[in-house]
């Protein structure tokens, strides 16, 4: 189930506010210019699922949301726990960042967490299949795909150009309790 944990940015051990409410995750994050939504991803995955088996399950609404959004560019990211890169993809996806364009993910399957940095404060939000989340460029970031990653995410950016992660160098994401994986 999504669940939104805040703390204190200099603080992990400090919970602010710990949720399950869909309606108050919103609202939450809403606070911070962050969309989330509960959508329907009705489309199970097939094992063998690629980038394009995704999108087409998904056409619909990518297609409406990219038009909604003026979004150009989509991608799949979809990773299973017998990654052999497993451990190397969590480390880079660790490190605080930026975009230069908003990031939007739709997740059709399994969970992540992304961590949020803004106004003192730190916004662990877990985001599970059905759940999309739009974080607006320049928001200080990290994802966090669990040591046994179990995701596949549609991203949708501007360009392309807009993935490139500019970090911080903070290490931040080093003090604050890592994803393990909350959904069965």
């Amino acid at each position: 189930m999504t669940h939104l944990t805040v703390y204190p940015d200099t603080d992990p051990a400090t919970v602010l506010l710990d949720t399950r409410d869909g309606a108050e995750i919103a609202a939450s994050l809403f606070e911070i210019g962050v969309v989330f939504e509960r959508w329907d991803a009705p489309h199970a995955l097939g094992e063998d699922a690629d980038q394009a088996a995704v999108l087409a399950a998904y056409e619909a609404d990518v297609k409406r949301l990219m038009v909604e959004g003026g979004y150009k560019s989509v991608d799949v990211v979809r990773v299973k726990p017998d990654n052999p890169n497993r451990a190397e993809m969590r480390q880079k996806f660790l490190a605080e960042h930026t975009h230069d364009d908003d990031e939007v993910r739709f997740f059709v399957e399994g969970a992540g967490a992304f961590y949020l940095r803004k106004g003192g404060r730190v916004y662990r939000v877990v985001c599970e299949r059905n759940d999309l989340i739009s974080v607006p460029a320049g928001t200080t970031h990290w994802f966090d795909t669990g040591p046994a990653p179990h995701f596949c995410a549609i991203r949708i950016f501007t360009s392309p150009e807009g993935w490139v992660g500019h970090f911080t160098g903070d290490d931040i994401a080093t003090r604050f309790p890592k994803f393990e994986s909350e959904v069965a």
